[in-house]
């Protein structure tokens, strides 16, 4: 993702995410967030877009063989969770006391969590 400035996601590592598009929907099933590619648009979640690698033995891996592991999805297939609505919820950013905070648009309550 090329661009002048760094962008700015309101999806943080960590977070409760619903996968909105793809082979691994599920919009009532909240995942984790296991890291954020800024730069790439992209975010690894837990669970989801599982691929298989066939690895060659190595000094770390002395066996080799097929690994599972998570592969990058795109940051606008997930949706952050809302625990109190129990469904996904479009988020904004507002700022109070100098410092922004994450708030859900429907209610316009803060999102509890990192700060």
């Amino acid at each position: 993702m090329k661009a002048r400035f760094k962008p700015k996601f309101n999806i943080r590592k960590g977070d409760s995410v619903v996968v909105i598009t793809g082979d691994d929907k599920a919009l009532d099933k909240p995942r984790t967030v296991k890291e954020v590619l800024v730069d790439a648009g992209k975010v690894i979640v837990e669970g989801v877009n599982i691929i298989t690698k066939h690895t060659k033995p190595s000094a770390q891996n002395t066996k080799g063989g097929i690994v599972k592991k998570e592969a990058p999805i795109h940051i606008s297939n997930v949706m952050l969770w809302d625990a109190a609505q129990k469904k996904g919820a479009k988020v904004t950013r507002v700022r109070k006391d100098g410092k922004t905070e994450r708030v859900f648009k429907v209610k316009k309550e803060v999102q509890e969590g990192k700060k």
